[in-house]
């Protein structure tokens, strides 16, 4: 069986990777990591984070999609990880060029925090809709709750409160966040007693000076979940690290400062009561905030000291095995014989 597959964010591909091990006898072809395998484009072609930075990606994406059309004509399946704004287009053109391959969205667009009009889309370009979101189904009528991938990747799962006297910092994983973040963050771990984890990702290794500055307070780390088992609270940039950490069982504070115009731009078009993955969920769930959130200009340092100090850490853990509980399973099994039947 022959897979094209297009999976542009660094996230995407850490799911697909768990996919892929289901896969054993599948050929895959498309957008994707060049550790999985050999891609037409290698994803970092495409990182970009907020809305200004994606404009001078937008040719290369019409080239790109114009060639994945023509690999879909080879393949059997199509798996879409995420990243709407190129996926749906790719979808769209798939189908209307008459294409017989069964097209497999995976991670839904999230259209209940905007852009709803993209149901319609989903489900007419889409064949299988596999949802990561136990919520997603009071949006799409046709999708399928396959689990969370998260749940697959994540090997640790904190049983008590205990204090470690270790706090994390996780500033991100794009320069434009990290240099805004850890201005503050150092600020902080200079106040802090307890030894300061700073979580670096691996592809980071070689840009620590140039992308951090001095780290000479921090002991580094590049294994985001093993750094957030050993601490007794963490500050996570806003991301997949947020939802990492409850589900490990972590207290932490979300924290996000960004360029101004993509706030602005956010704030017209997002309509949510939180910014963190965990928050929404337990919003759909009809409960209270898992976390604090600090946003823009939020991020200041007494706030996120007096946040550690006061942060009720029994009943964080009590409310992330809810959340556990919440999402059941992992995906990958799932997504895998989707595409496999």
């Amino acid at each position: 069986m022959k897979i094209l597959v297009s999976c542009l964010e660094p996230s995407a591909n850490l799911h697909f990777k768990e996919v892929l091990k289901h896969l054993e006898n599948a050929e895959i072809c498309g957008i994707f990591d060049s550790k999985l395998g050999e891609p037409l484009y290698d994803s970092k072609e495409f990182s970009a984070m907020g809305f200004v930075e994606i404009l001078p990606l937008i040719l290369k994406a019409k080239r790109a999609l114009k060639q994945m059309v023509e690999l879909a004509k080879t393949c059997d399946k199509v798996l879409l990880v995420d990243s709407p704004a190129f996926n749906l287009p790719l979808a769209k053109a798939i189908k209307e060029a008459g294409l017989k391959c069964v097209v497999t969205y995976y991670i839904l667009p999230q259209v209940w925090a905007w852009k709803k009009g993209r149901v319609a889309k989903v489900e007419k370009y889409c064949d299988n809709l596999a949802s990561i979101l136990p919520f997603d189904s009071q949006f799409y009528t046709k999708s399928q709750y396959v689990g969370h991938p998260l749940l697959d990747e994540i090997l640790v799962q904190k049983q008590n409160a205990a204090s470690s006297d270790v706090v994390a910092f996780l500033p991100g994983s794009r320069r434009s966040e990290i240099t805004r973040l850890m201005l503050v963050y150092k600020e902080v771990a200079a106040n802090l007693s307890a030894k300061k984890l700073l979580v670096i990702p691996p592809h980071l290794k070689d840009k620590i000076a140039e992308y951090y500055g001095d780290v000479m307070e921090f002991e580094l780390c590049f294994d985001t979940h093993a750094a957030l088992e050993r601490s007794e609270f963490a500050f996570v940039c806003s991301g997949t690290a947020t939802l990492e950490a409850a589900l490990i069982g972590t207290p932490f504070a979300l924290c996000y400062k960004a360029k101004a115009i993509d706030i602005f731009i956010a704030k017209l078009l997002v309509h949510l009561k939180h910014v963190g993955l965990a928050n929404i969920m337990f919003d759909f769930m009809q409960k209270p905030p898992l976390n604090a959130e600090f946003i823009q200009e939020q991020v200041t340092p007494q706030n996120l000291l007096n946040e550690y100090k006061n942060c009720d850490r029994a009943k964080f853990l009590l409310a992330c095995k809810e959340l556990r509980n919440y999402l059941k399973n992992g995906s990958s099994k799932n997504v895998a014989d989707m595409l496999l039947r």
